[in-house]
């Protein structure tokens, strides 16, 4: 077995990648530049932890004029950070390129780092949006490709404390890319949110 693994120099997809490689499974990390505002900050990111942590090289996908023409706070400094984050289609947009990479690299799965229902906002993030993409996917392509949600039981705290036992530092997770987490974008507040829970 083995599977790609949506990467964004992230604290959730790094673990997605150090857990798999402790279980021995081959995987292979994609990083999608969909035009977000903090692609170069994650994709500097990206690389550097890989290469910490033993972690395969990351492909770079430039889908950069998604985000050009899709605007959302996550892609456009005129909107605001937290209350204009949905981005449409971002994460089917992410399956379909894993799964379609998937397909090239003879993997039968793709990961993507979806917390706990209880903590999803937006409708790209729920269970029943991964059943109906991944049969959507294998329709497209041909041949069923599964979509892995490994920490779909985990809250923020639990990926935090996960990650910290098994020695993950350097990760970045602020959608803003400034060297230094705004502190009020969704990705800030997933780590407050669930502190105060």
């Amino acid at each position: 077995m083995s599977f790609v693994n949506l990467v964004s120099g992230g604290l959730d997809s790094t673990l997605i990648g150090v857990m798999a490689k402790e279980e021995g499974i081959e995987h292979f990390p994609l990083f999608i530049d969909y035009g977000q505002r903090a692609a170069r900050k994650e994709w500097e990111t990206c690389k550097l932890v890989h290469d910490a942590l033993g972690l395969p090289v990351a492909m770079r996908m430039d889908l950069s004029g998604f985000g050009r023409v899709i605007a959302s706070g996550l892609t456009s400094e005129e909107l605001d950070i937290k209350n204009d984050a949905f981005t449409p289609g971002r994460n089917l947009m992410f399956l379909l390129m894993g799964s379609a990479y998937a397909y090239q690299q003879g993997s039968s799965s793709v990961a993507i780092g979806l917390l706990a229902e209880e903590f999803s906002l937006f409708p790209d993030q729920k269970p029943q949006f991964v059943a109906q993409a991944e049969t959507a996917i294998s329709a497209a392509i041909g041949r069923q490709i599964k979509v892995l949600t490994p920490l779909i039981e985990f809250s923020k705290t639990d990926v935090v404390k996960l990650a910290q036992a098994k020695g993950i530092t350097g990760t970045y997770s602020c959608h803003t890319g400034n060297s230094e987490p705004c502190g009020r974008c969704i990705a800030c507040l997933e780590f407050k949110f669930d502190e105060e829970k």
